[in-house]
């Protein structure tokens, strides 16, 4: 009898234990291209309209110093997918159609982590990790863990509006008719409506074109900010970014629907700064707004790289929060993992860090600072690393490339690469940002003891990382334009 009633009650612990395990989490990405730092209404925006977006602020956590993992599109995409600084990848700017750069399947991403512990993974929007897009040539977002895709290899062509370049799965999808955020917004949605198993945890990753240029916005929001614009083109980009929260608030109204707020950890975040005026030819409707940040995209001061983060999750992060905490898009990889349990091996170099107690309200104790390089950087400085409330920039014995009168200018080839390969730090500058977010105050000269540390680990980093960069082969294609 004795025997029996421990059998019967190590069984029934055995039940208990397993009925109240936590089951993983969700994750919903959702990613703006261009999104400026100051462009959300809950962000200070003056006249940008987003209720939506206030809303999810208001469900969990409003992050003030939130980060891409680069300034420029490509690299900040493979940053958040891999974990890794995208200079260790060898993604090192934009990737033009047609360009050898890509994201090989061989790296680690969240979509071939999280899928082989049985996640449903799917992403829907800009891709923009290769340069061969759908083609046998470059691994694709299937050979990159996702198991849905449906996506264009940079912009949606020829405009937001009615666009022609969607892939599915590998099939052309034809001329849409709707702007790409609500055709994206409506694909995340069918995916989740259908998904094969509902049991299954998922990782969607969804990936607005907005406020991209170029840009294009219905009618009847552009009329709400023509009274409150400098022009029509002006009103065309409020109303862009208006478009985009319309396209949260759906996604989001679904998902509660659904009764996945609860098991579920969304973020909202850009790639990078928002766009400047007129830097080309269709950027006329780029009034996007970096607040009171230096730079703008394509800078290695904040205005390129810090952007808006919000993360929430229904009954796990608290709501209500505003968190000057620095992180980063370098973080989802090791988050999810760690929230989803699963195991990361020792030999995967990651360059950001878990954060998921941070969501739930503890400390964080962050192991490496944040790291950028961005080598065609509109600022004179390429560098930077962010250690608590200190950010140095470092200048190069390289070229200003963006001013370079010849190849070395014009993009990734066998040029620029040996710069980027061999160029030695030079010169530092030293904000606190705590007290001067703007980045106005160059305080190298006066804390030399900070600036001897932050000098020490930002060349020791560089170096580490620049000796990890590949070289990729681009005569052939530099030859053929």
């Amino acid at each position: 009898m004795r025997n029996l009633l421990l059998l019967l009650l190590i069984f029934s612990f055995a039940i208990f234990s397993s009925s109240t395990q936590a089951a993983p989490p969700n994750f919903l990405v959702i990613l703006c291209d261009d999104l400026g730092y100051g462009d959300l209404e809950c962000y200070g925006h003056p006249n940008i309209k987003t209720p939506n977006l206030n809303q999810l602020a208001k469900e969990g956590i409003r992050f003030t110093d939130f980060y891409s993992a680069a300034p420029v599109c490509s690299p900040a995409r493979v940053g958040l997918l891999t974990g890794k600084t995208p200079n260790r990848l060898g993604i090192y700017d934009w990737i033009p159609p047609g360009h050898p750069m890509y994201l090989k399947s061989e790296t680690p991403t969240i979509a071939s982590l999280l899928g082989k512990a049985g996640y449903e993974t799917a992403v829907v929007g800009k891709w923009h990790c290769n340069g061969e897009f759908n083609s046998p040539n470059q691994d694709q977002p299937d050979d990159n863990g996702f198991q849905h895709w449906f996506a264009t290899q940079n912009n949606a062509a020829p405009r937001h509006e009615n666009p022609v370049n969607f892939v599915r799965n590998g099939t052309a999808v034809g001329p849409l008719e709707g702007f790409s955020c609500q055709l994206v917004t409506d694909e995340a949605i069918r995916w989740l409506n259908d998904r094969k198993d509902s049991e299954k945890p998922f990782f969607l990753h969804v990936c607005f074109h907005e406020p991209h240029e170029p840009v294009e916005s219905p009618d009847e929001l552009v009329e709400q900010y023509l009274d409150v614009a400098e022009n029509r083109d002006q009103a065309q980009y409020f109303a862009n970014v208006a478009n985009v929260d319309k396209a949260v608030g759906r996604l989001m109204k679904q998902l509660d629907q659904l009764g996945l707020n609860e098991e579920t950890l969304v973020i909202f975040t850009s790639d990078n700064g928002p766009e400047t005026l007129n830097r080309y030819r269709s950027a006329n409707r780029s009034y996007g707004s970096p607040g009171d940040l230096r730079g703008m995209k394509l800078h290695i001061y904040d205005g390129g790289i810090r952007v808006a983060g919000i993360a929430r999750w229904t009954g796990t992060i608290a709501e209500n929060q505003t968190s000057s905490v620095p992180a980063c898009s370098l973080d989802f990889l090791p988050t999810f993992c760690s929230l989803a349990d699963v195991e990361i091996s020792d030999d995967l170099v990651l360059d950001g860090t878990d954060i998921s107690g941070l969501l739930q309200g503890e400390k964080l104790t962050r192991q490496q600072p944040l790291f950028w390089h961005y080598y065609r950087a509109y600022s004179v400085p390429k560098i930077a690393m962010r250690d608590g409330d200190w950010k140095i920039v470092a200048h190069w014995d390289g070229p200003h490339l963006i001013e370079a009168g010849n190849s070395l200018g014009r993009g990734v080839n066998t040029e620029s690469q040996k710069v980027i390969k061999t160029a030695q730090l030079v010169k530092y500058e030293l904000y606190n940002l705590a007290d001067d977010p703007s980045e106005t105050n160059d305080l190298a000269e006066q804390e030399l003891k900070i600036l001897k540390r932050m000098q020490d680990q930002v060349v020791k980093k560089y170096q580490q990382v620049q000796s990890e960069c590949p070289v990729w082969e681009t005569d052939e294609y530099w030859q053929n334009r």
